[in-house]
C-alpha cells in the first residue's frame, strides 16, 4: 500500500485536487441554504428549479423542461406529477404533437413567484463574493456544463 508521503502517490489523485469533489461539496452546501427559504414555500428545490423556468416562460413541454434541467423524464414525471397535484401546473398533450406533454404554469405556481421574489439576494448573501464574482463564476460553471453535456 501506497502511503501519502511516498513519491509514487500522483498528487493529481488527492481529493482536494479533484475539480468534481469541489463541484459536488458546493452543490451540496448551496441546495442546503437553499432549504430552509424553500421550506417555508412549501418547496424542494428540484421544484424550485421547475418553477423558476415555468415563471419565466409560462409553458414548456416536458422535452423543454428535461434539457434545460440535465433531467431525464423518468426523473421530471413524477415530480412534475406532484406539482400538478399541488395545483402549481398542468400538463397536456400538445394539439399539434400528440406526443408531447405541455406543462404550464397555474395561478397557485404564480402566486409562489411572488413569495420567492427574496431568495436570489438571500442566498447571495451566504456568499462573501461581490455580484460581479458570483456572474463570473457562474459563466465558467456554465461553460464548464456546455463543455461537458
Amino acid at each position: 500500500m501506497t502511503k501519502p508521503t511516498d513519491p509514487l502517490c500522483n498528487p493529481l489523485l488527492k481529493l482536494e485536487n479533484q475539480l468534481c469533489f469541489s463541484v459536488y461539496a458546493l452543490s451540496r452546501l448551496i441546495t442546503k441554504a437553499y432549504q430552509p427559504l424553500l421550506d417555508a414555500l412549501g418547496v424542494t428545490y428540484p421544484q424550485y428549479l421547475v418553477l423558476l423556468l415555468l415563471w419565466e416562460h409560462e409553458s414548456l413541454t416536458v422535452k423543454a423542461l428535461g434539457e434545460n434541467l440535465l433531467l431525464d423524464s423518468g426523473t421530471l414525471t413524477p415530480l412534475l406529477k406532484r406539482m400538478e397535484q399541488r395545483g402549481w401546473l398542468s400538463r397536456h398533450r400538445d394539439a399539434r404533437d400528440e406526443r408531447s406533454v405541455v406543462v404550464t404554469i397555474q395561478p397557485a405556481g404564480r402566486d409562489l413567484q411572488q413569495l420567492a421574489q427574496h431568495i436570489p439576494t438571500e442566498l447571495a448573501a451566504c456568499f462573501d463574493m461581490t455580484q460581479e464574482e458570483i456572474s463570473t463564476l457562474r459563466l465558467h460553471l456554465q461553460q464548464l456544463i456546455k463543455q461537458l453535456h
